[in-house]
């Protein structure tokens, strides 16, 4: 048995997940802050503040293909191998970039128009969002080349959302610890956001940047890339042992990126990434302005109840991969779309929840967990063992999922009722529909995208024509070897496949 058909070593699992840390620490600032920093704190109005989200997430979904594009084709630096080359390249994007996000523009004041700030912020914006595109698509990748076992997938990918949620719980905590130390210890927290947090959002990212990169060096000392290159001279070498082509184990056609593009089930699973995507990216977004606006709770809130959501996301983790071996992945995924719909017809029921914020936040992030999870395990199946253009099928799946959540918060901000910079009366329940719209309504849409799944599994459907001049060629490899090769040659230039 080869070492990509076993299990990987605990410690190269807990390595593996730790490659993802420092984007995940990143990403749960910039969901969940973003909109508040520049809206309650730096006092920007609600449509240019969703103009830096909508220029990321833009920036994010275009560089995303081609970063898988590229990704698969070059060869990487030296012997370092292409995802880890890539890895490191998006790392040291976002280090030089991200603490600049979060804090003031250098040089502006009160006096300075707020199209001068947008400009100052967006070429940091679209640098992070290269290096958080280039390290997401590399380490995703890095799953169907590590191990090929559907389980071990799904317990890979288990390991990678378990550390996402400690990234999320380190953010949560310590930006309660900054709120707590602002406060001055035991006096009462305030209950406004403003100017005086700029300092708290700058150190958060600054702690977050050291601490993600440490954990990026461990991923880049523990985690071996496999080389296919010498694989595939190993079995060069042994080719003249060995039959051109086997009866029983037919070689499988390696699929280029446009060949995706003809598969129905690539385009199943990009519409339950999206959905789901939209649901985890959406929630943790507008929870903070819910909390803060509509439910009116003191500023610290922002800091726990995301909180209580990712600890429960967490222990949900470890029943993950049991559960998906004795229901499967799409009936753990429709677990987790319940779980979803019960928390948004708790917010729909409740216009003034109280402490049963804490109760509906643990069921969100079980569900956001479950679904999120599970559906990073489908496109690991859907890619299985054709790795060499994997980067490209992650970077397609991220492409609608950046490209959705950007036009989703830009259409959002641009129906808020307030013009003003502080919240009306009308924008209490506008962020309360909000929450109940991108849970309980996406999930609807998520769940019409599970039943096709359901109907039409994911599968890579192969063309006539490639099966009958496999055929073909087998036909006569026992009399002419020559003939064969002709056959495989014609084979190779039909590995497109399609219904």
């Amino acid at each position: 048995m080869s070492d990509t058909e076993r299990s990987l070593p605990v410690v190269r699992r807990i390595s593996y997940a730790a490659g993802h840390f420092l984007n995940d620490l990143c990403a749960s600032m910039w969901f969940t802050y973003l909109l508040v920093f520049y809206h309650s704190v730096l006092g920007f109005q609600n449509t240019n503040a969703g103009v830096l989200l909508l220029v990321g997430q833009i920036a994010d979904g275009v560089c995303t293909p081609l970063i898988g594009y590229e990704s698969d084709r070059t060869p990487g630096c030296g012997n370092y191998g292409k995802r880890k080359t890539w890895h490191l390249v998006g790392t040291l994007s976002v280090v030089v970039s991200f603490a600049f996000i979060f804090n003031q523009c250098l040089g502006c004041d009160s006096l300075t128009p707020q199209w001068a700030s947008l400009v100052y912020f967006v070429p940091f914006i679209v640098i992070f969002q290269f290096g958080w595109a280039a390290t997401q698509i590399s380490h995703l990748s890095l799953i169907p080349e590590l191990v090929t076992c559907e389980h071990a997938k799904v317990e890979l990918t288990a390991y990678r959302y378990s550390f996402t949620v400690i990234a999320n719980i380190t953010v949560y905590a310590v930006a309660y610890l900054l709120f707590h130390l602002q406060a001055g210890g035991d006096d009462p927290l305030s209950d406004e956001l403003g100017p005086i947090d700029i300092p708290v959002f700058r150190n958060l990212a600054l702690i977050v940047l050291g601490i993600g990169a440490l954990f990026s060096v461990f991923f880049h000392v523990g985690t071996t890339e496999r080389r296919k290159r010498l694989e595939e001279e190993e079995e060069e070498a042994e080719g003249e042992r060995r039959p051109l082509l086997s009866r029983s184990e037919p070689s499988t056609p390696l699929l280029q990126w446009k060949c995706w593009l003809k598969q129905a089930s690539f385009y199943q699973v990009a519409l339950l990434y999206m959905c789901t995507r939209l649901i985890v990216n959406l929630s943790q977004t507008y929870i903070s302005m819910y909390l803060i606006n509509t439910l009116q709770l003191p500023k610290k809130f922002i800091a726990t109840i995301p909180l209580v959501m990712y600890v429960s996301g967490f222990l949900s983790s470890f029943i993950m991969k049991p559960l998906s071996k004795l229901i499967g992945k799409c009936l753990t995924y429709f677990v987790g779309l319940l779980l979803i719909m019960a928390f948004s017809y708790w917010v729909l029921l409740e216009a003034e929840m109280g402490q049963q914020v804490y109760g509906a936040a643990v069921l969100l992030g079980a569900g956001s967990a479950t679904i999120l999870v599970i559906s990073l395990a489908m496109t690991a199946e859907l890619i299985a063992d054709q790795t060499q253009s994997g980067a490209f099928v992650y970077g397609a799946m991220s492409f609608t999922d950046k490209l959705a959540n950007g036009a989703a918060v830009m259409i959002i901000q641009a129906l808020h009722p307030c013009h003003t910079v502080g919240c009306c009366p009308a924008c209490v329940w506008f962020y309360h529909y909000v929450m109940v719209v991108v849970t309980g309504g996406v999930a609807v849409v998520a769940a019409l995208a599970l039943c096709c799944i359901l109907i039409w599994p994911i599968k890579i459907r192969l063309r006539e024509s490639f099966r009958h001049t496999s055929a073909l060629s087998l036909s006569v490899l026992e009399n002419d070897e020559e003939t064969s090769l002709y056959f495989i040659a014609e084979q190779e230039g039909n590995t497109c496949s399609g219904q």
